[in-house]
């Protein structure tokens, strides 16, 4: 090796020993944390930005605080996410901004941020340069020697105008008008068929007790009690549409009596043989498999059910036929 080689070698070991000691450092140099308050004064309920900035190294690991009030009198309002506001080389800066909301007049001492540090073996907790953070909340002042302070005015009067509840007449108007024709036709209609305006509102008659009990019959039938194993239920709703017949047809009280005392207290009455052998067929049947838990057949569930309906038919009130007008007998003779 020359010696006209030696200076060019000693300013690239110059060189490269340079790069080495600040890459060294870089890394051994913590983060830069800096924060502020935007604006630093605001009036109650108004929102400011609480910002915090960390200039570091690309490996140093920094977590942001979480905000926690201490007081009530500040509130968090938006925690907005972490952006990177630079990046050159290794070094990089970011910003975390805390949108807050204050409720009560007065100074705040905010004191400093503080960020965790983390590096290699090295986990520190680090401040904000600079003084502590400060924020003003004021309100709205009067001053009353230079302003009045009134009473709230009365309510003020105005006058009526018929044009106010014009249209509110005019649709009642006519809205009476409609019913009125409503009415009319509604009196006419009923008039030639031969009935009254109060008709409408009277009570249906009661129904005949072989029509109520013929429906109730047609109504148990569709339910498929006995099909269906429930032999119980299927003999006590035949056995009840029966007695509520006979309690209707001749007011003997048979939902409150046995079978005994319901064939006792139909021996008065003129029923025709077959009718009186069913009616006492049925209520034993309705005993054994109430009490005795009797299962019947298939055939002997239809048996009973059709001696009920016939029993209804052959003994409900025979049709009334309405008399005729005498003058229209006398016509007819003619």
């Amino acid at each position: 090796m020359g010696r006209k080689e030696w200076p060019a070698r000693c300013a690239v070991i110059a060189v490269a020993l340079g790069a080495l000691w600040n890459t060294a450092s870089a890394q051994s140099k913590p983060p830069v944390v800096t924060a502020r308050i935007e604006p630093d004064s605001i009036g109650i309920g108004d929102r400011f930005d609480y910002i915090i900035e960390v200039e570091k190294d690309q490996v140093q690991v920094v977590q942001f605080p979480v905000y926690e009030a201490d007081d009530t009198k500040i509130e968090l309002v938006e925690d907005a996410p972490i952006d990177t506001l630079l990046r050159e080389g290794r070094r990089q800066k970011l910003r975390k901004r805390y949108r807050l909301a204050a409720f009560e007049e007065g100074r705040y001492n905010m004191g400093l941020a503080q960020v965790l540090y983390a590096d290699k073996n090295i986990v520190d907790t680090l401040h904000s340069t600079g003084d502590s953070l400060r924020l003003e909340v004021g309100t709205f002042r009067i001053d009353s020697t230079s302003q009045s302070i009134y009473d709230i005015k009365p309510q003020k009067t105005l006058p009526f105008r018929f044009g106010e509840i014009s249209g509110y007449l005019t649709w009642a108007l006519g809205m009476l008008l409609l019913l009125g024709i409503g009415v009319y036709a509604l009196v006419r209609w009923l008039r030639a068929r031969g009935k009254r305006l109060g008709d409408l509102f009277r009570p249906a008659p009661p129904q005949p007790p072989h029509v109520v009990a013929i429906r109730a019959l047609e109504a148990l039938h569709h339910q498929k009690l006995w099909q269906n194993n429930r032999h119980k239920q299927y003999y006590s709703g035949l056995t009840d549409i029966l007695r509520t017949y006979i309690s209707g047809r001749w007011g003997i009280g048979a939902m409150e009596m046995t079978t005994d005392e319901i064939v006792a207290a139909m021996r008065g009455i003129e029923l025709p043989d077959k009718a009186a052998m069913d009616l006492v067929k049925i209520l034993r049947d309705g005993d054994l498999v109430k009490f005795a838990k009797d299962t019947p057949d298939a055939e002997q569930n239809e048996a009973d059910y059709l001696k009920t309906y016939y029993f209804v038919e052959e003994t409900k009130p025979a049709e009334e036929v309405e008399a005729a007008d005498p003058d229209e007998e006398l016509n007819m003779q003619h």
